[in-house]
């Protein structure tokens, strides 16, 4: 079965959520490193929460999440599409024992959140300090300070299965009772989920279980892939940015020009061959033949 995703509306309120289960896309995410069980476990969650996230914004384009941090994991990123495709990779430079938590892993850290539209256009840019004991927590304020609405998420990951539940109040409207009181009860029915529920029950069990005594309204669900965004056409774009002096310096001293992605762990090779080829597609004459 295909990885899902799933929004609802609380009815007669200004009350939104999301729900999302990821097994085969975190599953081939884990398949390109091997992850420490604590990062494994945040990786897992912020791919949930990009996930969630994405569906909160209408763009097109890349929605990019990023923590930055001084050690031992320096740096963390997932990425999800408008296209409903995610990746994301973790890289750490110490040992990390089996207990670390949340704050053990990021020193000084911060989480960037990035909007990257289709073709170019100007891109938007958050940025938040880390805070709290969980990516949830830091989540939750960035949604608050930087988009002004509040939202909670509950996430969790396993070696199996990554999945998460965002509930989130929307700006007030004349055509939705917007009294806190809606808010706080959605909350407290939301907080009772356990992470064994969220990781076992299927999402029609989940919303049941939470919300049968609202009215509910629940859209189509959408679905989910991992997929990476390299190509060998890419590949050829950098090597063609180089230069043709530069490239051809590479391939006298290497005998390639090598390119390993490091979400999926595809290698790219660009021969002489395919030298001569890109720089005569673009009309620029190769070094050695202007005497």
């Amino acid at each position: 079965m295909p990885d899902k995703l799933q929004r609802f509306l609380i009815d007669n309120t200004n009350v939104r959520g999301e729900l999302v289960q990821l097994e085969q896309a975190w599953q081939m995410m884990q398949a390109t490193a091997d992850y420490p069980a604590p990062i494994r476990k945040v990786l897992g969650e912020a791919l949930t929460a990009i996930s969630l996230l994405a569906t909160t914004l209408k763009f097109n384009g890349s929605l990019i999440l990023q923590i930055h941090a001084t050690a031992p994991v320096h740096m963390l990123v997932v990425q999800a599409t408008s296209d409903h495709t995610v990746r994301g990779l973790a890289r750490w430079n110490e040992d990390i024992p089996d207990n670390a938590d949340f704050q053990d892993l990021f020193r000084e850290g911060r989480i960037i959140i990035s909007v990257e539209p289709k073709g170019g256009g100007e891109r938007y840019q958050s940025i938040v300090e880390l805070q709290g004991n969980s990516l949830a927590d830091s989540l939750a304020r960035y949604f608050e300070q930087s988009e002004q609405l509040p939202t909670r998420l509950w996430l969790v990951a396993d070696e199996q299965k990554a999945t998460g539940l965002l509930l989130q109040r929307l700006p007030e409207t004349d055509s939705l009772e917007t009294n806190d009181d809606n808010w706080e009860r959605a909350l407290a029915l939301s907080s009772t989920i356990t992470d064994e529920e969220l990781l076992t029950l299927e999402m029609e069990t989940i919303l049941k279980r939470l919300y049968h005594e609202e009215e509910l309204r629940v859209f189509e669900q959408e679905e989910i892939t991992f997929k990476c965004q390299c190509s060998q056409q890419k590949i050829e774009k950098m090597v063609i940015s180089l230069g043709v002096d530069e490239a051809e310096d590479i391939i006298a001293k290497h005998g390639s020009i090598d390119v390993d992605c490091e979400f999926c762990n595809s290698h790219y090779m660009i021969n002489k061959v395919d030298v001569k080829r890109l720089f005569s597609e673009t009309n620029t004459p190769p070094t050695n033949s202007i005497h």
